[in-house]
């Protein structure tokens, strides 16, 4: 009797669990159902409205330019006539006539020498400027013992100044007579003057590796001054009128160099380029684009050919 009862209790719940089991599957079925009528678009297949399926990017034409590859280096500001001033005879200095920064014509007497020895005594000798400018240095003082190849001044024409730097020597076969270079300097922060190369030294120094050059400025400034510190970005490689495209929108996978351009319906294409110059903003192209065409510039690291995308500003 028991055993009639517990047989037919387990009927009654393995009834109820399929019928709980049943319902619940058709109450997911209906909830699928539902979300597919109202997502999906007609047909089943993405379109550039499905915002959902789209990823957002960021686009830039592709557009002809000018891309310039350069080297930033070191310098200093010298007057471009810079002339030591010599005395004829040897010994002691009994005059200085002029102290720094007054300016000095060509032949004018800058100094006096007592060539006069112990038990002799000799009329002074005159030092005399062999040009005309400024004195932008006075070695010795008066009482200072000097021969015929001491310096006694250093005379120079700060009214047409240079920067001299160095080139280092993987740059050096770059460097040409009148290639144009930006300079700066840390007392007027923000600006820049315009140069040019003038002077290639013929030879590199054999103890530095270094090429000696020297630029003119395009334009006088007065507030540039001989001796200052100079930051020099010198322009080794120029091309212009070439499609450039931003240097964030190339991916270099497995040595290839790789965009992708969005076309008519909004769909991104895998594009394989070949690069030419590049710098830290900007990459010429050569080969895989047209001017005109839209780059990915943000977010092609998240997509594939074929993507769907949505272009934001």
């Amino acid at each position: 009797m028991n055993n009639s009862k517990t047989k037919s209790s387990k009927k009654i719940t393995l009834v109820i669990g399929i019928l709980i089991l049943v319902f619940a599957g058709l109450i997911v079925m209906s909830y699928l159902a539902g979300g597919r009528t109202a997502g999906a678009p007609a047909g089943g297949g993405r379109t550039a409205g499905d915002g959902r399926n789209a990823t957002v990017i960021r686009a830039t034409p592709v557009v002809l330019g000018t891309i310039e590859n350069s080297v930033v280096l070191s310098g200093d500001v010298l007057a471009r006539t810079q002339v030591s001033i010599y005395p004829t005879m040897a010994g002691k200095i009994t005059e200085m006539r002029l102290p720094v920064g007054d300016r000095v014509s060509a032949g004018q007497t800058v100094a006096m020498v007592d060539p006069s020895r112990p038990g002799e005594v000799y009329s002074r000798s005159p030092v005399t400027s062999t040009i005309g400018g400024t004195v932008l240095q006075a070695p010795v003082s008066p009482g200072d013992t000097v021969t015929t190849g001491t310096a006694i001044y250093v005379v120079g024409n700060l009214e047409s100044l240079i920067v001299e730097t160095f080139v280092p020597e993987r740059f050096s076969t770059a460097i040409k007579m009148n290639l144009s270079a930006q300079v700066s300097f840390e007392a007027m922060p923000g600006e820049t003057f315009a140069a040019e190369v003038s002077e290639i030294s013929p030879v590199l120094d054999p103890a530095s590796r270094t090429l000696r050059i020297r630029l003119r400025f395009q334009g006088p400034d007065p507030r540039i001054r001989a001796g200052m510190f100079a930051t020099v970005s010198l322009v080794t490689n120029s091309h212009t009128n070439i499609p450039v495209i931003p240097r964030g929108a190339v991916i270099n996978t497995y040595g290839s160099w790789i965009v992708f351009v969005v076309n008519q319906n909004s769909i991104a294409e895998r594009r394989v380029i070949s690069p030419g110059l590049e710098n830290e903003d900007l990459v010429e192209v050569t080969e895989g684009l047209s001017p005109g065409e839209q780059v990915v510039s943000a977010g092609q690291n998240f997509l594939s050919d074929g993507d769907l995308v949505r272009v934001v500003d």
